[in-house]
């Protein structure tokens, strides 16, 4: 299996975007309260040298103007001024030859939130996913990263939607194509606040052969190799892993019946701890 050398950075969503001091408040003069540590600079470390280029995709947003600015003002504040939005809404805009060109010559490429429906809906068989790949595979130096429904899309299978008032009966998450960036993991986001372990233990019951990776707000991961997960942000990453399954009734249960597992594993990794999708070893990243 050929293994991309390029990065990917998956975030949960809410993730600092840095905040200026309000001159009302007294302290004006205070340093920025910024992420010294947190994502957005990590992604800016990770991308190499002066004059770094980074194209912003909006496309899951439906304010994509007020998204990418937001973007736009956080990357300014860690002094990187080279950044550009990319409206992408629909398959006419995303064939536009100026946009290819722009893909194929950006460092980095970064997926804002909204509705990750929007991303396969838009980018699958299209020339530019095709750029992303290629260059996701061949190229060290590029990095695409995804927040929010961003980042569920980064994967193989996604996770459309779910109904969570009756957790671990089948049938209450709907699963679909993402944009195959990411292989053998399913990936959801604002997981703790927003109480999301039981759907991605029913994606994963559905999917066993896969990892699920739950991420909290203003958390992410780093992936390596395709497989090396290091956990960056604030927060914690839950892996939810089905291979090792000694009993799963999924597939023998109608919808709406109780799920029942034995020997489901997981970890939860804090900042700094790695994990290795392809052997289930965790480590110092």
């Amino acid at each position: 299996m050929e293994i991309p050398k390029g990065k990917i950075v998956a975030i949960g969503g809410n993730e600092d975007k840095g905040t200026k001091p309000d001159a009302a408040d007294g302290h004006s003069n205070a340093p920025i309260r910024f992420f010294d540590e947190g994502i957005l600079h990590r992604i800016h470390d990770e991308l190499h040298g002066l004059g770094t280029r980074i194209e912003v995709v909006t496309s899951a947003s439906l304010i994509p103007k007020e998204m990418g600015q937001a973007y736009l003002d956080a990357f300014l504040l860690l002094g990187c001024d080279n950044v550009g939005t990319l409206h992408i809404r629909n398959k006419t805009d995303v064939n536009r030859s100026d946009y290819l060109d722009r893909l194929s010559k950006a460092d980095g490429v970064m997926f804002t939130g909204g509705d990750q429906m929007r991303l396969p809906e838009i980018f699958l068989g299209t020339a530019a996913l095709g750029i992303l790949k290629t260059r996701y595979m061949q190229e060290e130096k590029f990095l695409i990263s995804g927040t929010s429904a961003g980042a569920m899309a980064l994967t193989r299978l996604m996770i459309e939607r779910s109904e969570e008032t009756i957790p671990l009966i089948k049938g209450m998450v709907w699963v679909g194509p993402g944009l195959n960036l990411v292989d053998q993991m399913i990936l959801d986001t604002h997981f703790v606040n927003r109480r999301r372990i039981p759907r991605l233990i029913e994606t994963i019951a559905a999917h066993p052969h896969h990892v699920g990776i739950g991420l909290g707000e203003d958390t992410g991961i780093l992936i390596t190799e395709g497989k090396c997960i290091e956990t960056i942000g604030s927060g914690l990453v839950i892996i939810i892993d089905g291979r090792k399954l000694h009993y799963n009734n999924y597939e023998r249960v109608s919808e709406g019946e109780a799920i029942c597992l034995e020997n489901l594993v997981m970890h939860v990794l804090p900042k700094g701890k790695a994990y290795w999708v392809d052997t289930g070893k965790l480590g110092q990243a």
